[in-house]
């Protein structure tokens, strides 16, 4: 599908079709999560934060207590 941007105010919006929004379970009220690799745009909806932060700290702890092992082994 491609798409094209719409002036809103000073800005440019993406306007997402009703059917995809029911797809991914997203409302108006839904907080999104928007990345970049430097190429490509990510949008995404923010499910359960509770969640993410236990996943960010797990990485963090591993890469803590194993980083270097990892490092050797990836070489």
């Amino acid at each position: 599908m491609i798409k094209n941007l719409t002036k809103h105010g000073n800005s440019m919006a993406l306007v997402i079709d009703k059917p995809i929004l029911e797809l991914l379970k997203i409302e108006p009220s839904t907080p999104l999560e928007i990345s970049t690799d430097g190429e490509v745009l990510i949008v995404s909806p923010v499910r359960d934060t509770k969640r993410k932060k236990g996943f960010q700290d797990a990485l963090k702890t591993a890469n803590r207590k194993y980083g270097r092992v990892l490092k050797r082994l990836a070489e």
